[in-house]
């Protein structure tokens, strides 16, 4: 998978989705991301303090900045989206500023478009990227990442499933997804590929592609598509964030970890690797995931570059 990841984002709060007029609130997620109760973005996380060892590892241009630049899509909740008022919350975002200030730094994070944010770490635009990446061995070997968080493909289509979709037969039907993103990858290397050896039709243009994720949902509310495809709880987010308006269609499957995207080489891998495994150590990294009710993506360990495929 290549995720978000270019994959793996979702709704915004506040906002309204074009031609459904649906009012937004920061709900959960379930399936293979949460358990499924409301996320509580007004949940307090303790104060992270300065870990001196990881701050020695900062290097010297970044400390004197005094700041991480992170790129994030923002519209991909419940990881990164814009709350009411236009600021950018989410999983991901509680993730950076806690990282940042293990480190000594503070975290500044900008809204890029998700294509847009591995070349401009290349760039030198951002330092992180932050924005439900996948972590697969293609994406290592543009980028370093270090694991946080495990998410998997998962399907939505309106309630009732007035077109009978089923789970293991999409060929033929007008999938909207995210451009760049593991969905895309999948439908391309894995649904089309089976249905043409079974001989059935492909999806259509390898899934209907929109920059953005709310425009993938608003997709499939509208009618315009049959089924949307995301990132596990970004599908269990939707649901509740268009009331009931869509259902989810089967299980989550091919499960992979997220990642933290850094400049090939940096030598500010190793400290925000460091500054991950500290705040899991310490309770915080699970207090962020219970404030997003995303906890179920929980990893106890982040490594360096360990994608398995």
């Amino acid at each position: 998978m290549t995720a978000r990841t270019s994959r793996p984002r979702l709704l915004a709060t506040g906002a309204a989705l074009t031609g459904a007029a649906l009012a937004l609130t920061a709900c959960g997620s379930s399936g293979g991301s949460s358990g499924g109760g409301a996320a509580n973005p007004s949940a307090s996380v303790k104060a992270v303090t300065a870990d001196p060892a990881l701050a020695s590892l900062v290097p010297a241009d970044v400390k004197a900045a005094g700041k991480l630049v992170v790129g994030a899509d923002a519209s991909y909740a419940p990881d990164e989206f814009k709350d009411d008022k236009g600021n950018i919350v989410g999983m991901d975002v509680d993730l950076a500023d806690a990282i940042a200030q293990k480190l000594g730094l503070t975290a500044e994070v900008q809204n890029s478009d998700f294509t847009s944010i591995i070349p401009g770490i290349d760039a030198k635009k951002y330092q992180l990227g932050m924005s439900s990446f996948t972590d697969t061995k293609e994406r290592e070997q543009t980028v370093d990442m270090v694991s946080y968080f495990t998410s998997g493909i998962a399907f939505a289509v309106k309630k009732g499933n007035p077109d009978k979709i089923a789970t293991d037969d999409l060929c033929g039907k007008k999938i909207a997804v995210q451009t760049g993103t593991t969905e895309v990858d999948d439908i391309k290397g894995n649904i089309n590929p089976a249905c043409t050896k079974a001989g059935k039709p492909a999806v259509p243009n390898d899934g209907d592609k929109f920059d953005l994720q709310t425009d993938v949902t608003n997709a499939l509310v509208s009618g315009r598509d049959q089924v949307m495809s995301a990132d596990s709880q970004v599908i269990d987010y939707a649901i509740k964030q268009t009331n009931g308006q869509l259902e989810k269609l089967g299980e989550t499957r091919d499960s992979a970890p997220y990642g933290i995207a850094l400049a090939k080489g940096s030598p500010l891998t190793k400290a925000v690797q460091g500054a991950v495994q500290s705040l899991m150590d310490d309770g915080t990294y699970k207090q962020i995931l219970q404030k997003w009710n995303v906890e179920a993506g929980a990893i106890g360990k982040s490594e360096i570059n360990a994608a398995k495929s």
